[in-house]
């Protein structure tokens, strides 16, 4: 039996042994040595690459970062003949070691057994020579039998093991605990975004048993769910058990199925969700950071994808206790470098939020709060609105009617259609503003439509306003010919189907767009619980910005150079003595024109300017119908009382009912 295994082992000049220490990666082949020839090892790509000539077995991987040379060369046995050799990767302390025959190399490192300085390299031409009874073996895998071949490539991105993603997790927490001084707080911040990153590599590629496996035993946890491909994407639910004691004590994710879509027509074995579940808001620093509920911070990827505008959003939950009055209200934010509430809508209820958001990245409960504006003002500032509102509905109607049953008076059809088209949307725009707050407290697919109504409403009132504008401009200017009839009219014709397409689409591109609103409101210490105002609004304050914000400022520019040029133009043809007449009637051309809806702007500011501006802000806007009713009949009884006959124009150019188109 020697004898036999001596004439098996007889062709090889030797196989060297590899470290003790378990590697991450193998490769070992024999090797034809038919020349005196080297190793030489050499940056290349993001991968391991092993190629074999005559002269030369090449490898190639990425040095470690700050390496001085950019190749290395050493000499192999001089003896001709079959050789065995493997190449060892070890992750740990990221080492290239090479076993040939009965010789090792540690590539990369400068040892005595490399080529002397000074010595040319010789010229590495590919021969036919091949490497033959070749294996390939990574940590956890199994023995691979590859095809003899002169050239080879690995990927780098070999397996992660679980006791690097401890070690990290372990490094993370050691961090997270270290107490930052304030002149290197950037700097530990950096690191540990850095060392974040880091971990989150680990997880993409780490060696699951399982679906889903949990890392982590004190700040910071992690969970990787495996997805497989199908047809029918399903959704997906997680929950880790609830920590005891802690004021947030637990969170639950419900993934969409439609997020899992996209990647149908990938060539991909498994999907993987990463979850990372922070117990500290440190690496997450702004100016709203110490206000994060119990500190809990919870991260949602996908491997290799950013995740972004998901027509079905994510649900993500957190479960904490009674909440004091003086946390209310909460908020769900998303971190891009900040904390930030776009694209997450929020519902609180008893003992725990819900956070519906349609993006991936890290989530927290921020505890919203608004010294300037507390529930006592919240209070005054409703009853204002609900009062002025119902008023200003009921004052619109009346003009209304009056409006119609005089239009059949000589041709005022087209300032007719456009008085009562404005006061009617400042109707609908009171009702449903009225309805919408309690709508909120009903079904999701009720407060969906009423935030739909309320925003539609908002539009055309804003919408009929500028063309109201034009058309008193024209009356009072003198563009009251042909042309600017028909000007007025083909404006009049269209303003309705404008805020119907802007609301249509918005609803069809995600109806997630319209639902619950939360409206911050501070709740002082010692005061009764009354919950954060709610309402059914429009959901995404990028879409609030560009169209409500913008259709209001071009309106606002719009209406204001017209009455700019109606107070001109009637100054300059008006009577000493009336002159104060027609001031007053166009502060209530303001009020119709919507210009006191400018004092939305002062809301920005702070301390009591501030409240003072929301206070004139609700009152006058709330009762614009009503303002409207009181501007026309003063309006009808100065045209009726005042015998001068230039004053009794003038006035009647201002009176809703004058047209002369």
């Amino acid at each position: 039996m020697k004898v036999l295994l001596l004439l098996l082992l007889s062709p090889l000049q030797g196989v060297g042994g590899s470290s003790q220490r378990r590697e991450d990666f193998r490769f070992c082949g024999d090797r034809n040595q038919t020349q005196e020839s080297f190793v030489v090892y050499e940056h290349g790509p993001a991968t391991i690459s092993i190629q074999n000539t005559a002269q030369a077995l090449i490898i190639k991987r990425p040095f470690v970062p700050s390496r001085r040379n950019s190749s290395y060369k050493y000499l192999l046995p001089p003896a001709l003949g079959r050789y065995r050799f493997c190449l060892y990767w070890f992750q740990a302390n990221r080492t290239l070691r090479l076993a040939y025959g009965k010789q090792s190399f540690l590539l990369g490192v400068d040892l005595p057994s490399s080529i002397p300085q000074g010595k040319e390299r010789q010229k590495a031409e590919r021969t036919s020579t091949s490497i033959f009874n070749v294996s390939y073996i990574s940590k956890g895998g199994k023995n691979t039998s590859l095809d003899s071949a002169a050239e080879y490539f690995f990927p780098e991105s070999l397996p992660v093991w679980e006791e690097e993603v401890e070690q990290q997790l372990s490094t993370l927490d050691t961090l997270l605990a270290r107490p930052p001084l304030p002149a290197t707080a950037a700097t530990e911040q950096q690191l540990l975004r850095r060392k974040l990153e880091e971990l989150e590599e680990a997880l993409a590629k780490v060696e699951l048993e399982g679906q889903e496996q949990t890392f982590g035993k004190a700040t910071v946890h992690a969970t990787v769910l495996r997805v497989q491909p199908s047809g029918a994407p399903r959704p997906l639910a997680f929950a880790p058990p609830e920590e005891v004691g802690a004021e947030v004590h637990g969170f639950a994710v419900d993934l969409p199925g439609s997020l899992f879509v996209v990647l149908k027509e990938r060539e991909e074995v498994e999907h993987r969700v990463l979850l990372v579940d922070i117990n500290s808001q440190t690496m997450f620093q702004d100016a709203n950071s110490s206000q994060v509920l119990g500190d809990r911070v919870v991260g949602i990827s996908l491997v290799d994808r950013v995740v972004t505008n998901l027509s079905e959003p994510l649900l993500l939950t957190f479960f904490h206790e009674q909440l004091p009055v003086e946390t209310l209200p909460l908020s769900c934010t998303g971190s891009s470098g900040s904390w930030d509430s776009y694209g997450c809508t929020t519902r609180v209820r008893s003992s725990q939020t819900e956070c519906s958001c349609n993006h991936l990245t890290y989530f927290a409960v921020l505890m919203v709060s608004s010294p300037e504006i507390t529930s006592i003002h919240r209070d005054y500032l409703s009853i204002i609105s609900y009062i002025g509102c119902l008023i200003s509905a009921l004052a619109s109607i009346c003009t209304i009617l009056f409006l119609y049953f005089r239009s059949k008076q000589r041709d005022q059809v087209t300032s007719m259609h456009i008085h009562i088209n404005l006061l009617g949307a400042i109707f609908l725009l009171d009702v449903s503003f009225l309805l919408s707050e309690h709508l909120a407290s009903g079904s999701e697919a009720t407060c969906r439509a009423g935030g739909l109504l309320l925003h539609f409403s908002l539009l055309s009132c804003l919408t009929w306003m500028g063309i109201e504008g034009y058309n008193l401009y024209r009356l009072v200017v003198g563009c009251q010919g042909a042309q600017g009839g028909r000007v007025a009219a083909s404006l009049s014709s269209c303003p309705s189907g404008l805020p119907f397409l802007c609301v249509a689409l918005i609803f069809l591109s995600s109806w997630a767009h319209y639902g619950p609103f939360s409206i911050p409101i501070h709740q002082p210490s010692g005061a009764k619980a009354t919950g954060g105002a709610s309402v059914c609004w429009l959901t995404s304050p990028l879409l609030h910005k560009v169209v409500n914000l913008g259709l209001f400022s071009l309106v606002l520019l719009f209406n204001s150079a017209m009455l700019g040029a109606m107070l001109r133009e009637l100054l300059r043809q008006s009577q000493r003595g009336h002159k104060l007449q027609h001031l007053l009637a166009l502060l209530g051309l303001s009020t119709l024109l919507g210009i006191p809806w400018a004092l939305v702007f002062f809301s920005f500011a702070a301390g009591a300017f501030r409240i003072a501006s929301l206070y004139a802000f609700t009152i006058i806007n709330s009762l614009q119908g009503f303002l409207i009713f009181l501007w026309y009949w003063t309006m009808v009884l100065q045209a009726r009382r005042c015998p001068d006959s230039q004053s009794s124009s003038d006035s009647a150019k201002l009176q809703p009912h004058s047209s002369q188109s």
